[in-house]
């Protein structure tokens, strides 16, 4: 995982995004380049609402050579986008603006392997529209991924991986399967063998509360304890199904290094408990390394110069290592 350059994709122009970027390269030195890819216009009429003073090299987005880059300033590919106001209110307005944003990054990447992604968040209501869950699957749809990537909620002392993510729950237990359960251990397992040079120690929660159900076939029994004994035969350092009212006790926590669970709050609502923006989203399974802040546009806080960039940080330290 040799990643030279970061690639910065703004995200939802009208978030808090630009904020947590100018608090994060102003009381932090990072060793990597980062090349941000937003509206010039934008980034000067937030910078100077919000009281930042950055220089701006502007770089063509045809022609990047990595090795004049400079991090004493923001390297910025500007991306066109008309605007009212620098907060105005989220809406669809902003969309062709982000997938533009998105397409230079997407391009770039795919003739420079030496490039890593980190996204701003955006509005999943108005951006995806329904066609994609997230960002995780947006980015696994446009690189012919489907159902062959996974969310790691990261730090460096717990992560956790949800098998689904943005869907409804009563569509959960639909989407738990055997393949989805052994594809993200096997990713989670590649990733930190790589990034980490170890085995990571995996704990599974079941689904239903306390891994009983009134059914005579719970998905415990048909789905979840019969995919982790395949994957114990195949030598991976996987436990459960742990009951996930109590597998993030401290004493629990202290053996593992993931917890899997079934749907997405099921996890990410106790790890943002533990950690609070100590963390960060990456996708496993790209041909690239993708990181966010694990955290949404935030628009009631936009344009108040009061949110904590600490996520941002943590995502932009991780790709500096």
């Amino acid at each position: 995982m040799n990643f030279n350059t970061i690639l910065i994709v703004a995200g939802e122009p009208h978030s808090i995004f630009l904020e947590i970027f100018f608090k994060s390269i102003k009381k932090n030195t990072f060793k990597k380049p980062m090349i941000l890819i937003a509206s010039e216009n934008l980034l000067i009429k937030q910078m100077k609402k919000l009281n930042f003073n950055f220089k701006i090299k502007l770089i063509e987005k045809t022609n990047i050579n990595t090795k004049l880059l400079k991090n004493n300033c923001i390297n910025l590919i500007n991306v066109d986008y008309k605007f009212t106001h620098p907060f105005q209110k989220i809406s669809a307005k902003s969309n062709n603006y982000i997938t533009e944003c998105f397409s230079v990054a997407l391009q770039l990447i795919s003739k420079n392997k030496s490039l890593s992604l980190i996204n701003g968040p955006i509005n999943k209501k108005y951006f995806l529209n329904g066609d994609s869950l997230g960002i995780t699957e947006y980015l696994a749809k446009k690189n012919k991924l489907m159902n062959e990537v996974a969310m790691l909620i990261f730090n460096k002392k717990l992560a956790v991986s949800p098998i689904t993510t943005h869907i409804p729950l009563k569509s959960v237990s639909k989407n738990i399967t055997t393949k989805k359960i052994y594809s993200h251990v096997k990713l989670i397992n590649d990733f930190y063998k790589k990034k980490f040079k170890k085995i990571p120690s995996i704990a599974v929660t079941g689904l239903n509360p306390h891994c009983e159900s009134n059914f005579k076939n719970s998905e415990e029994k048909s789905i979840i304890s019969p995919i982790i004994k395949k994957l114990k035969m195949k030598k991976f350092n996987v436990s459960g199904p742990f009951p996930a009212d109590t597998i993030f006790i401290k004493n629990n926590l202290k053996n593992y290094d993931v917890v899997i669970g079934m749907y997405h709050d099921q996890v990410l609502a106790p790890i943002k408990t533990i950690f609070g923006f100590d963390a960060i989203n990456i996708t496993l399974g790209l041909p690239f390394l993708r990181v966010s802040p694990d955290h949404g546009p935030n628009e009631i806080m936009a344009g108040k110069n009061t949110s904590n960039p600490k996520s941002l940080i943590q995502a932009l330290k991780f790709l500096d290592n």
